[in-house]
C-alpha cells in the first residue's frame, strides 16, 4: 500500500475512536476526553498503517516504537488529568457557551474534526510506513535521535511541573524551576519538537516532503491557538501578578536564559 492508501482505513479508524469517545464524554458530560483520543488516535493510526504498509520490519518497529511511547504518554498523562478534575475544561465550556441549544451536537462535529486534523498530521508516518527501503536513511536516524531528546524534555518539564503542584507549600504560586525556568511552556516546545523528529524521520522517504507541514501546522496550533493563548490566560487569572512578572524574565515557547540573568 502506498501512503494515501494507508491514509484512508486509517482516518476511519481515527474517526471511529472519536464517536465512541463522544458518546463517552455525552455520558461524563465532559468534553475534555476529545483531548485524550486525540492523543491515543496516533497509536491506533500508527499500529493498523505498520500491519498494512509495505516497510521492512525495522523502519516499522523504530517508528512504531516512537508513536506508541509519545501517543500513550501523553494520553495517558490528559486522561489522568481530566478524570482528576471536577470540572470541564475551560475552552470547551466557552465553546459549550456558543451553542446553548445543541451542544453535543456541535460536539459531535468537533470530535469528528480531530479525526480529521490527526489523519493530515499523520503523514509523515503514512509515507514511512509505506517505504520499502531495505535500510535506515540517515535522516531517519537523525528523526529517531531528535525524538529521543524531546520525548525526555517533554517527560521531563511533565514531572517538573507536576512535583511543582504536589507540594502544598506552592499552592498559588509560579512553577518557574527546573526546564520552566528557561520556557514559560517547556511542555509545548518539546511536544513541537517531537513533531520535528518526525518530519525528519519522515524526510528519508519518497514523498517525505509532506513531513514538514504537521511541524509548522502545530507550531502555529501550540503557540496561537489551542496550546498557549488558553494557558496563559489561565494563569493570569489565578496567579495575577506573580504570573506577569514571569512573562516578563521568561521567554514564551523556545528555551532561552531568563532576561535580567547573568550570562
Amino acid at each position: 500500500m502506498n501512503a494515501l492508501h494507508l491514509a484512508l482505513p486509517c482516518s476511519i479508524a481515527a474517526g471511529s475512536l472519536m464517536a465512541v469517545t463522544w458518546l463517552i464524554s455525552c455520558r461524563k458530560d465532559n468534553a475534555g476526553w476529545v483531548d485524550v483520543a486525540w492523543s491515543y488516535s496516533f497509536s491506533l493510526m500508527a499500529g493498523l498503517a505498520a500491519a498494512l504498509g509495505a516497510a521492512p520490519l525495522p523502519r516499522k518497529f523504530l517508528l512504531l516504537a516512537m508513536i506508541l511511547a509519545w501517543s500513550l504518554r501523553l494520553g495517558t498523562y490528559l486522561a489522568l488529568r481530566v478524570g482528576r478534575h471536577a470540572g470541564e475544561d475551560p475552552r470547551y465550556a466557552a465553546l459549550r457557551t456558543q451553542f446553548p441549544n445543541r451542544p453535543w451536537t456541535m460536539f459531535f462535529f468537533f470530535f469528528q474534526a480531530q479525526a480529521f486534523l490527526a489523519t493530515l498530521l499523520a503523514a509523515p508516518f503514512f509515507v514511512a510506513f509505506a517505504n520499502p527501503a531495505p535500510a535506515l536513511s540517515p535522516l531517519e536516524i537523525a528523526g529517531a535521535l531528535l525524538w529521543i531528546t524531546a520525548f525526555c524534555g517533554e517527560s521531563l518539564s511533565d514531572a517538573q511541573l507536576a512535583a511543582f503542584r504536589a507540594d502544598p507549600e506552592n499552592r498559588g504560586k509560579v512553577c518557574d524551576r527546573g526546564l520552566w525556568k528557561y520556557s514559560r511552556h517547556p511542555n509545548y516546545f518539546f511536544e513541537w519538537t517531537i513533531w520535528c523528529s518526525f518530519g525528519v524521520f519522515a524526510l528519508g522517504s519518497p514523498h517525505g516532503w509532506v513531513g514538514i507541514f504537521p511541524p509548522i501546522s502545530m507550531y502555529f496550533l501550540l503557540t496561537k491557538v489551542t496550546g498557549i493563548p488558553p494557558a496563559e490566560a489561565q494563569s493570569l487569572k489565578s496567579r495575577g501578578d506573580a504570573y506577569r512578572e514571569y512573562q516578563k524574565r521568561t521567554s514564551p515557547f523556545f528555551p532561552l536564559p531568563p532576561r535580567g540573568a547573568s550570562t
